[in-house]
């Protein structure tokens, strides 16, 4: 059972807002694409380091990935969500009025470079500078959270609410959560012993992608994305790791990954005569730069849950099988550069070739 109504089942006043959500996040979907590996990209160019570029096995559901933290690597997270968050939910999303992004708060973050023409309009996204203040906030350490602004009588206006928001609820609490919804145990994460409460866990981490090592934000989106599950709407949560060189994506749709891969002169004219396209049309519109003899593009993998990470049909309860994937690769794209409207998204298996 979904946490959250489809289309269908939602109110005229509320499909409108979806509707305005799903536009918005559209255009935060580019612009996190281009923080996150093009501007990533040009760090390690400016610095003149070579492209840790990632590799195939790295994009496999429970990879391995290399604990190298990169420095010149963006690192942020983002929790994107399509009503308020009730102040009910403090204790675990940690958001007070300390970290509304207003002059007098921004003025005492001392890490911060405020712009000479401050506005407070700019926190709204449909403010001109909207992404420039993005531009600003991502840098500050944990997360920023964007929702419908709770101040304006407009149920569709959505504004950048907190900056520096911590996610306190435990690994343990999400992990208990995410069993019970898969029928794994009944209430308690310890009712079936030590052992499987840790098996538990790794199974968390498997569900959203990630390797059972990882380190402070792409944990932290993983646990907010379970406990926004709470709240009876969508959300979408971006998160950028100097270890993964990757956008994690996690909606109601499940949870993708982004990252930069190279191709050859070869695969490029191999990928751009599948689509019937000419070469120059593919350069102009999905290379993001030229590294050599090879092209760099955006390659997404988006990722499927297998049965065994839905709830059963039948209700009833089940053991957790260590052995089984939770994950499969479901569709493997090469996205075109972020702001080309005219060309899609084209497919490519890639990880399993």
């Amino acid at each position: 059972m979904a946490f959250w109504s489809v289309r269908e089942e939602l109110s005229q006043f509320n499909r409108l807002r979806r509707s305005y959500y799903e536009l918005l996040r559209d255009e935060l979907d580019q612009f996190m694409l281009d923080y996150a590996l093009i501007q990533s990209y040009q760090q390690f160019l400016d610095r003149k380091l070579p492209y840790p570029f990632i590799e195939k096995r790295e994009l496999k559901p429970r990879a391995r990935i290399p604990g190298i933290e990169y420095e010149p690597q963006k690192t942020f997270l983002v929790l994107f969500v399509e009503d308020v968050i009730p102040a009910a939910h403090k204790k675990y999303i940690r958001f007070f009025d300390v970290n509304k992004p207003t002059k007098t708060n921004l003025l005492e973050s001392k890490a911060l470079p405020l712009p000479e023409k401050f506005d407070r309009t700019h926190k709204y996204l449909d403010s001109v500078q909207f992404y420039d203040f993005m531009n600003l906030l991502l840098p500050v350490d944990y997360a920023l959270l964007i929702q419908r602004d709770p101040t304006t009588r407009s149920a569709n206006r959505y504004s950048l609410t907190h900056y520096h928001v911590r996610i306190d609820w435990p690994i343990a609490d999400a992990a208990e959560d995410l069993a019970q919804s898969l029928r794994y145990i009944s209430k308690d994460l310890y009712e079936k012993g030590d052992k499987y409460a840790e098996l538990a866990q790794r199974k968390l981490f498997e569900y959203y992608g990630m390797p059972v090592m990882v380190g402070g934000r792409r944990t932290a989106a993983m646990v907010a994305a379970q406990y926004l599950k709470r709240i009876p709407c969508i959300s979408t949560v971006y998160a950028g790791s100097s270890e993964s060189r990757a956008l994690y994506r996690i909606s109601e749709r499940g949870v993708s990954k982004a990252a930069l891969v190279r191709f050859s002169n070869d695969e490029v004219r191999r990928i751009a005569d599948s689509q019937q396209m000419p070469l120059r049309t593919f350069k102009k519109n999905y290379v993001v730069a030229k590294k050599g003899k090879n092209s760099v593009c955006i390659f997404q993998a988006t990722y499927a849950y297998t049965d065994h990470a839905r709830p059963p049909d039948d209700g009833k309860l089940r053991e957790i099988n260590p052995d089984v994937n939770w994950l499969t690769v479901g569709d493997e794209h090469v996205l075109p550069k972020p702001g080309v409207r005219k060309y899609a998204p084209i497919n490519l298996n890639l990880i399993y070739t």
